[in-house]
């Protein structure tokens, strides 16, 4: 019998448990949150085949070309880092893969097949998620609620099984909220869950945000600028995190300015510079790269070797 002058469990017990685990106990505890994560998943690391791939897209605006005939693709189970100065269209070029924008000519293909007009939410449910440079989160929503808005993209209750309180519809909202709540422990805030998003510190937030896009279940997730605004310390624990993601199964695509990051995460880097790709290679060989170095510190073409 609970007595009732005991506090009530919070879910900070949650990471308080762990924190005392042996490491054995530790491993079997992180395979049971993956398994709550995403149950269906099959969990390989390995790089492979080409998961996204864009074939000579071009997105104008007006007599503005945003991007201009870009052509790479995403292997499965990599961090592939998308960099370039500001105004390269890096954005854009999320906002092409995701519904955003469609583009003037071209193509992106995912799992060889193309994506055409499909809609934002269509683009979701395929297995696109993505962050927002400017975080975007339901600020009177709980951090656990957020997360399980997340988990209503594979919801497959009709909308009468919904008003009807049907079994089917009561059962996914509980795998709903126990695979948000799992989120919400993998990314490090499962102790916040019960707080609203607007009264989250900000590098909470940009990891709720995660757990939010990682809730559609995604094959793809698109990261844009998660380390906007914070300090080395936390760049350094975001790092863990990403890595994190990818050893648990998901494929990456970041966008980031702070080079020491990308280049202590990622597998390969594609780099733009006004709305055309003028690097694909590891993080070693763009580091070296003559026309990369010239995009970043503005050395003039000619000088370029």
């Amino acid at each position: 019998m609970t007595n009732p002058n005991e506090p009530a469990p919070t879910e900070g017990g949650i990471v308080a448990e762990v924190a005392h685990m042996t490491a054995e106990q530790r491993a079997e505890h992180d395979a049971e949150v993956a398994e709550a994560v995403a149950p269906d998943r099959e969990i390989d690391v390995e790089v492979g085949e080409t998961l996204l791939e864009l074939r000579d897209v071009t997105l104008r605006f007006g007599g503005l070309t945003a991007l201009d005939s870009v052509s790479f693709g995403i292997r499965r189970g990599e961090i592939l880092g998308l960099i370039g100065p500001n105004g390269a269209g890096k954005t854009t070029c999320f906002n092409a893969m995701t519904g955003v924008y469609r583009p003037t000519s071209g193509q992106v293909l995912l799992e060889g097949k193309p994506l055409g007009k499909s809609s934002r939410h269509r683009i979701t449910q395929l297995g696109i998620a993505r962050t927002f440079q400017n975080i975007r989160l339901f600020g009177e929503m709980t951090a656990l609620e957020n997360v399980v808005v997340g988990a209503d993209a594979r919801a497959k209750t009709s909308v009468v099984g919904a008003l009807l309180r049907l079994p089917r519809h009561h059962h996914e909202e509980q795998q709903a909220v126990d695979r948000a709540m799992a989120l919400l422990e993998f990314v490090g805030i499962a102790d916040r869950a019960a707080d609203k998003a607007k009264n989250l510190p900000y590098g909470y937030q940009r990891r709720l945000e995660i757990a939010r896009a990682l809730a559609t279940e995604p094959k793809l997730l698109c990261l844009d600028e998660p380390a906007a605004g914070f300090n080395p310390a936390e760049k350094e624990e975001l790092m863990q995190l990403i890595r994190k993601i990818r050893a648990d199964g998901y494929t990456v695509l970041l966008i980031e300015h702070d080079m020491k990051l990308v280049m202590g995460v990622t597998d390969r880097i594609v780099v733009l510079e006004f709305g055309k790709k003028i690097a694909d290679g590891l993080p070693a060989e763009i580091r070296e790269n003559p026309a990369v170095i010239a995009a970043y510190l503005g050395v003039p073409d000619d000088d370029v070797a």
